[in-house]
């Protein structure tokens, strides 16, 4: 029964912790996995991170004591301390950008009933002059129709806190816990602080307007030149280009995927290999990749058709594919485009089939 002897109900308290304590491990990487799930099945949303604890036992004590244990006595109203400690279990997720927080609290709301809401995004930015954390918190539980299904109906009394945050958040969180004695502190430190974090914040929104504009790269190159056609797809001339556009990552990522529609290009490599091909030819432009690709990917599929059936474990990737093309194209120019073992070998393959 709640009391407000302080002294008894921490007795109660560590006595529910122990007790409790491989339920609440448990319910955390059920959650953890949960949360994964869902938030990987919602497009659109990059995520650094989603991790998890049981807050340790004594500080929770600690964090009654300092939040709720005077008002409480002062009101004369009984208590158990476990009522009080909304993480006792938390999540926390760690998201890319800014505007994906937005996308993981619809999910979060969705799939679970949500307790209570902390907004400190909203709370900061509804100011001019303040800067400090910003997180988005939510106190929830499990909602139907997992709270009565069987593999989490043990957990459904279970309230527990989800932290969502973005790495720049998570990374100002963990330095401004490092900072001590900050209501002491004089004011020119205080201002100082005030300025890095609102340079924290500064480079929350630049990186989304850096993905944004990236972004739009990508599109203008989809929407700026026609591209021939991939002669395995069709025998229709292609409209030509009156454009000299010098080749980019954008640009040629927007030919690798007409060529090759099915692969999954990641950013970094077509930035690298994009890179590999105008140090080999420093006046390439998209245009010129284009035809280069066009006029030589027919023989190059002939050849790759003859390699992996002598090869079985080995195959040819776009990538590979593309510098095959170019050496075919200009074997002095594009030279280094191929390994020695490889050059050798299509070189023979090339004389063979004249």
């Amino acid at each position: 029964m709640a009391s407000t002897d302080f002294e008894r109900e921490k007795t109660e308290f560590r006595d529910y912790y122990g007790t409790h304590l491989k339920l609440m491990e448990d319910a955390k990487d059920s959650y953890i996995a949960l949360l994964t799930a869902l938030v990987i099945r919602s497009k659109g949303v990059e995520i650094s991170k989603i991790e998890g604890r049981v807050k340790d036992r004594e500080e929770c004590i600690r964090k009654f004591n300092l939040k709720y244990r005077t008002d409480l006595e002062k009101g004369g109203n009984g208590y158990a301390i476990k009522d009080h400690i909304s993480d006792l279990i938390g999540i926390r997720i760690v998201c890319l950008y800014e505007d994906d927080i937005e996308r993981i609290r619809e999910v979060i709301e969705h799939h679970f009933s949500v307790i209570d809401v902390t907004d400190k995004i909203a709370a900061i930015e509804s100011t001019e002059s303040n800067f400090g954390y910003k997180g988005l918190h939510l106190d929830v539980k499990l909602g139907p129709p997992r709270s009565t299904a069987e593999e989490y109906q043990v957990y459904a009394d279970l309230a527990f806190e989800i932290q969502v945050r973005t790495i720049v958040q998570d990374s100002w969180s963990v330095l401004d816990h490092k900072i001590k004695y900050k209501k002491a502190i004089p004011n020119n430190l205080k201002r100082r602080i005030n300025t890095l974090a609102a340079l924290f914040e500064l480079a929350d929104r630049e990186f989304k307007e850096i993905r944004e504009a990236t972004l739009h790269e990508i599109q203008m190159a989809e929407e700026d030149e026609p591209e021939q056609r991939d002669p395995a797809q069709s025998q229709q001339t292609p409209r030509p280009s009156n454009t000299r556009l010098q080749l980019n990552a954008f640009g040629l990522l927007r030919i690798a995927k007409h060529f090759f529609r099915a692969f999954e290009f990641e950013p970094h490599k077509v930035d690298g290999f994009t890179a590999d091909i105008v140090k080999m030819c420093p006046n390439i432009t998209r245009r010129d990749l284009n035809s280069f690709v066009g006029e030589n990917i027919t023989a190059v599929r002939r050849y790759q058709a003859e390699f992996e059936r002598d090869n079985p474990d080995d195959s040819l990737n776009p990538y590979t594919i593309i510098r095959h093309c170019l050496y075919k194209q200009d074997r002095v120019a594009f030279h280094d485009a191929l390994t020695n073992v490889a050059r050798e070998r299509f070189d023979a393959w090339l004389a063979r089939e004249g």
